[in-house]
């Protein structure tokens, strides 16, 4: 599985699992129409999704360090402050929460795949190739900030 490493942008997963779940709840007739509880913890889990983004992406700029998720070989810095102090990738925690938030719009117990999905995927394919090289790059101060701070949550 080595050779998608690092191919397919974090972004275009979630969107792709999104189109998925959507369909999934399509084809199996689960998708429920949104009352207001769930149409309020949607919006809220995209608001909480939105916020660990961005605060990840200022972070980064902050640093002025690469965003480029294909490319953790350009970056010139590891950031540890901030959102950094509660997870290792907030960016990809907010696309979880993104995706959980489109499964709860949804209604569909099927639509649930997506984020677990999600998960696997960039936890393999994404995140674990990332480590090797931020390790490479930065060794012992990365690997203490692997130690004190999880990958997720």
């Amino acid at each position: 599985m080595r050779f998608l490493e690092l191919k397919i942008p974090p972004p275009v997963v979630a969107l792709l699992l999104a189109l998925g779940a959507w369909w999934l709840a399509r084809v199996t007739h689960t998708r429920a129409e949104p009352d207001l509880l769930r149409l309020v913890l949607a919006v809220a889990l995209v608001l909480v999704a939105a916020a660990f983004d961005l605060s990840g992406l200022l972070a980064f700029r902050r640093a002025r360090t690469t965003i480029n998720p294909m490319k953790p070989g350009a970056s010139s810095a590891v950031v540890t402050g901030g959102v950094y102090r509660i997870t290792r990738n907030p960016m990809y925690v907010g696309l979880v929460l993104l995706l959980c938030g489109w499964s709860v719009y949804l209604g569909s117990p099927w639509a649930w795949l997506a984020p677990l999905a999600f998960v696997g995927y960039v936890t393999r394919l994404q995140i674990v190739p990332e480590e090797r090289v931020l390790t490479r790059l930065f060794g012992a101060d990365y690997v203490a900030y692997c130690a004190k701070v999880r990958r997720w949550l």
